[in-house]
């Protein structure tokens, strides 16, 4: 499941909104033709493929829609009511990465309006460092490594630049939990030179001490995990949205809702959670890796 976005909106939000309203119904015991009977009896333009583009977050819906919405399911709450009329507001409000739109692609945009409304962060890399951890110098050596000859100077610096603004998200008030697990030869594998590969490493000591982020090596000593499949990640983000799987390649990035996969990914996350060196291992781990990057 890929969806797409609207320059620079918010793609959680608008999912949040899809999400809460489409629940808001059932709980009213309402079905969409009903629903969308009693909407064709007051203001706007209603039929059943716009609520179903709603529920199915293809559609931004209005703070006014919201209201009419809200009218035909009973809701009356005050609280409840001014929260999604909010909801509706905030999530056609510009991100930072709308400065961006002309330098990304559209799954990569999509990938950093979803960052910005992270609980959670479970994530596998079996090859590079994950971007969130990235200096910029390990970012650019990637990107002229991964795509050589491909972009202008001038379009490698707006994307490291887009990958270093990505990291404000440590910052937040209330950042998300992020649980990093990084195969063993990413610290070994020498991307650019080995004093990129240094300072790599330090920024990933210096994040372990952050504590919302934990950060674990697979040790090549283990001879088969979950993590032979490739990279993945877990997302997870704001109640009634249930968790979503992630992963990236050639092909573009893939979003995965069906619960049976979900529950897969988490379940392997958590097989490489216990094969894993410890917090403190992991740490002497990347500092030897460190050391002999000389």
């Amino acid at each position: 499941m890929t969806q797409g976005i609207d320059g620079g909106t918010s793609v959680v939000r608008r999912w949040q909104l899809a999400a809460a309203l489409k629940a808001l119904r059932e709980q009213a015991g309402i079905r969409q033709e009903a629903a969308v009977d009693k909407l064709r009896r007051g203001p706007g333009r209603w039929s059943r493929s716009k609520l179903s583009r709603i529920e199915n977050r293809e559609h931004n819906v209005k703070p006014r829609e919201v209201e009419q919405l809200l009218d035909a399911y009973g809701v009356d709450d005050p609280a409840t009511r001014d929260d999604l009329v909010q909801l509706a507001s905030a999530s056609r409000e510009q991100g930072w990465w709308a400065s961006f739109n002309n330098e990304l692609p559209d799954d990569v945009r999509q990938l950093l309006s979803i960052e910005g409304g992270l609980v959670a962060l479970r994530d596998f890399q079996s090859q590079l460092v994950h971007g969130l951890l990235q200096t910029a110098d390990y970012a650019r050596a990637v990107m002229h490594a991964v795509y050589p000859g491909t972009f202008a100077p001038d379009d490698v610096e707006r994307r490291v630049a887009a990958r270093m603004v990505r990291q404000q998200i440590f910052a937040k008030d209330k950042p998300p939990r992020m649980h990093f697990i990084l195969d063993q030869t990413i610290l070994e594998r020498v991307i650019g030179r080995p004093s990129i590969m240094r300072d790599q490493l330090r920024k990933l000591l210096d994040m372990t001490e952050n504590p919302d982020v934990t950060i674990q090596v697979l040790p090549k000593e283990v001879p088969g995990s979950p993590g032979l499949e490739g990279p993945f990640a877990l997302l997870t983000l704001p109640d009634p949205i249930p968790d979503i799987g992630y992963t990236e390649g050639p092909a573009g990035s893939l979003y995965i809702e069906d619960r049976e996969q979900v529950r897969s990914r988490t379940l392997r996350f958590g097989i490489l959670t216990e094969l894993a060196l410890s917090r403190a291992d992991s740490i002497d781990a990347i500092t030897k890796a460190m050391k002999d990057h000389q």
